[in-house]
C-alpha cells in the first residue's frame, strides 16, 4: 500500500495544488477526446494551477509555457464554439499537406534553435530532447486549438519521447503518468478519427 501511495505522490504530487492540476489535466484530456467544450475550464485551471507551480520552483520555462497554453487555449474555446455544427458537435478537420510541411519545417527549426541555446547557455539535461518535447506540446496544442486531428499524432510523440526521457532520469512516477497520457492520446486519435470519417458520410 505504501508503495502505491508513493507511486501516487510521484504522479500527482503531494501538495493540495499540485493534486488538484494533475485531476483537471486528465479530466480536460477526457473531455477534449469527448470533444467537449467543457474541457477549456478544466484546461485553464490546470495551466494557471501549473504557472504558479513551475514558479515557485523556479522552473520559469515551464511557467512561462503555461501562459502560451493559456492564451491558445482562450483561442481555442471560440475556435471551437465557431468550429461547431447545429447540433452542437464539434467538427473536425485536417491539416492540409501544406500546413503539414509548413508545420515540419519550423518544427525542426524551433527544435534546433532552443537545443542549441538551452546547450549552450544552460547546464540543461538532455536539451535537444527536452527542447523537442516543449516544441511538440507548443505544436500540438494549436493543433487542437484548430480543431485538427493530427494533434493526437503529435502529442502520441511528445509522450513517447516524454515517457523516455524521464525514465533516463529516473523520474519513473512521472514516467507512469505520461504512459497513461500515451493511452489517452490514442483513445483520442482513435475517437476523433470516427468522427471525422463520419462527417465524411
Amino acid at each position: 500500500m505504501d508503495e502505491i501511495l508513493t507511486l501516487l505522490g510521484g504522479m500527482f504530487g503531494t501538495r493540495a495544488i499540485e493534486i488538484t492540476a494533475a485531476i483537471c489535466g486528465l479530466i480536460n484530456v477526457a473531455l477534449i477526446i469527448r470533444r467537449s467544450l467543457w474541457n477549456y475550464p478544466f484546461g485553464l485551471v490546470m495551466v494557471a494551477l501549473y504557472a504558479v507551480i513551475f514558479f515557485d520552483y523556479k522552473l520559469y520555462s515551464d511557467a512561462i509555457l503555461q501562459i502560451f497554453f493559456f492564451v491558445i487555449q482562450v483561442f481555442g474555446l471560440f475556435w471551437w464554439l465557431a468550429g461547431r455544427r447545429e447540433t452542437g458537435e464539434l467538427i473536425v478537420l485536417r491539416a492540409s499537406p501544406r500546413q503539414t510541411a509548413g508545420v515540419c519545417a519550423i518544427t525542426l527549426s524551433a527544435i534546433l534553435a532552443i537545443g542549441a541555446a538551452m546547450s549552450r547557455y544552460t547546464d540543461a539535461s538532455l536539451p535537444y530532447w527536452d527542447a523537442c518535447i516543449a516544441t511538440l506540446s507548443v505544436i500540438a496544442q494549436s493543433m487542437l486549438a484548430r480543431r485538427l486531428l493530427e494533434n493526437w499524432l503529435v502529442w502520441i510523440v511528445v509522450d513517447i519521447i516524454a515517457i523516455n526521457v524521464f525514465l533516463a532520469k529516473g523520474l519513473h512516477p512521472t514516467a507512469v503518468l505520461y504512459a497513461v497520457f500515451l493511452g489517452l492520446a490514442l483513445l483520442g486519435l482513435i475517437q476523433w478519427r470516427k468522427a471525422w470519417l463520419g462527417q465524411q458520410a
